[in-house]
C-alpha cells in the first residue's frame, strides 16, 4: 500500500486508528443486522418530537452554512445554564472539542495525565499531536482523584482529563470532591472535566456552574449526544472563562457546525419536559439492566450514566466471549472496557424495553453455553 512520502514524522509513526469499532462495521464484518443497539451509549429513546419538528423545518435551509459564531445556540445555552454566552464554546460534539483542547495545549512530548482505561478518543487526540500519555489506574472502579493530582504535579503536566460521571464504568464523584480536585491543581494545569453524562447524574455529583466558571484552567465539556438523543447531530459545548473560551476561536472550524444539528440543539434545550421524561426512562432502564444482570448471577455496578457496567466475575476473555456471543448468536450489540481490571466487565447502554427484552431473553443462554464450554 503506497502513501504520500512527506507526511510529518509524527504522522508516519502513528497507526491508523478508530478508537471505537462502530456497530455498522460489526454488521459488515458479521454479515448480520443488529437487533438491539445497546452498546454505544446513544439514546435509543431518541429526541423529543419538538426536536424532530425543528429538524424537519431546518432541513429546507440546509443549503445555508450555520452561523459561524453560533450566536443563537450560545444564547440558549447561557439562558439555560445561568452563565454568559462568552463563557461557552461550541463544537462538533465533545470529541471535536477534545481535539481542539489538545491542539491548544499539547506539543510533541508534552505530558498529559488521564486514567488508565478512560475515554480512548481523548488519548487518540493526544497521540495525534505527539503528547506523552501518563496514566493512573482506577481505584474501586472510580477514577482516582488523588492519583491524577499526584501525576499532574509530578509531571508538571499542562493537561489532565477527568470524566464525571465516568465512561466506561458509570461511577461518579460528589461535587465537593470535584471542586477540591480542581482547586488543588496547579494554575498551569488545564483540567478537562468531561460531563457528557451530566443530565443522567444525581444532582450532588455536579458542581454548580458558578463554582468553576471563574477558573481559567478548567474546561467543562458537555454534549447533546446522550440524554437529548442527538448523537448523530454532533453538537457539544465547553464551559469556561471568557478568555479560555475565546481561545477556541483561534483554531476551531468556524463552519464546522451543521445547520440542522444547531436547530435541533436549540429545540432540545427548549423542551425540558422531555428531558425530564427521558432521564426517568433512562433511570428505569438502568434498573432493568441491573435486574437482568443479577438474575443471571453477575453483578451490576452503580451507574450515574445512560449505561450499566456489569462485573462478570471472571477475566477479560470471559467478558469478551459474552460480548461476541450476544452479537453473533442474537444480534445484540454491547461493549466492554478496554483495559484490566475494568475489562472483567461488560457495558450495556439503556434503551427501549423492546431491546432490553432481547437482552433478557438471550443472556441466560449465552452464559449457559459459555459455562458448558
Amino acid at each position: 500500500m503506497s502513501a504520500f512520502s512527506r507526511f510529518t514524522p509524527l504522522i508516519q509513526s502513528l497507526p491508523a486508528t478508530i478508537p471505537f469499532v462502530g456497530p455498522e462495521a460489526i454488521e459488515r464484518e458479521r454479515g448480520r443486522k443488529i437487533a438491539a443497539r445497546i452498546g454505544a451509549n446513544e439514546s435509543g429513546f431518541g429526541p423529543a418530537r419538538s426536536v424532530l419538528r425543528a429538524i424537519e423545518q431546518a432541513a429546507g435551509e440546509t443549503w445555508k452554512y450555520a452561523d459561524p459564531e453560533n450566536h443563537d445556540l450560545k444564547q440558549a445555552l447561557a439562558a439555560q445554564l445561568g452563565t454568559a454566552p462568552a463563557n461557552i464554546a461550541v463544537g462538533e460534539g465533545i470529541d471535536s472539542l477534545l481535539g481542539q483542547i489538545v491542539r491548544l495545549v499539547v506539543e510533541p512530548g508534552t505530558p498529559v495525565v488521564t486514567s488508565l482505561g478512560a475515554y480512548p478518543t481523548f488519548n487518540y487526540h493526544v497521540a495525534g499531536h505527539g503528547g506523552r500519555l501518563v496514566t493512573t489506574p482506577y481505584v474501586e472502579d472510580r477514577e482516582d482523584l488523588e492519583g491524577l493530582l499526584a501525576a499532574a504535579k509530578r509531571e508538571n503536566a499542562p493537561l489532565v482529563y477527568f470524566a464525571n460521571p465516568d465512561n466506561p464504568m458509570g461511577s461518579w464523584w460528589p461535587a465537593d470532591h470535584v471542586i477540591d480536585f480542581a482547586n488543588a491543581l496547579p494554575e498551569t494545569t488545564l483540567l478537562v472535566l468531561d460531563e457528557a453524562y451530566c443530565e443522567t447524574a444525581p444532582p450532588e455529583a455536579l458542581p454548580s456552574i458558578a463554582n468553576l466558571i471563574d477558573k481559567p484552567n478548567v474546561i467543562r465539556t458537555r454534549t447533546f449526544s446522550k440524554a437529548y438523543g442527538l448523537a448523530g447531530a454532533r453538537v457539544g459545548y465547553a464551559l469556561t472563562t471568557d478568555g479560555t473560551a475565546q481561545a477556541f476561536d483561534k483554531i476551531r472550524n468556524h463552519f464546522g457546525m451543521n445547520r440542522i444539528g444547531v436547530a435541533a440543539a436549540i429545540a432540545a434545550l427548549a423542551d425540558q419536559d422531555y428531558l425530564n421524561e427521558v432521564t426517568l426512562r433512562i433511570s428505569r432502564a438502568r434498573e432493568r439492566i441491573a435486574g437482568i444482570a443479577r438474575d443471571n448471577g453477575i453483578e451490576p455496578l452503580a451507574s450515574a450514566t445512560n449505561f450499566v457496567a456489569v462485573d462478570c466475575g471472571r477475566d477479560a476473555a470471559y467478558a469478551r466471549a459474552i460480548v461476541d456471543r450476544l452479537m453473533s448468536d442474537h444480534g445484540i450489540f454491547i461493549r466492554m472496557p478496554g483495559v484490566a481490571p475494568l475489562n472483567r466487565c461488560i457495558r450495556v447502554s439503556t434503551g427501549p424495553d423492546s431491546e432490553l427484552d432481547l437482552l433478557e431473553a438471550a443472556l441466560p443462554s449465552v452464559l449457559k453455553s459459555l459455562a458448558a464450554g
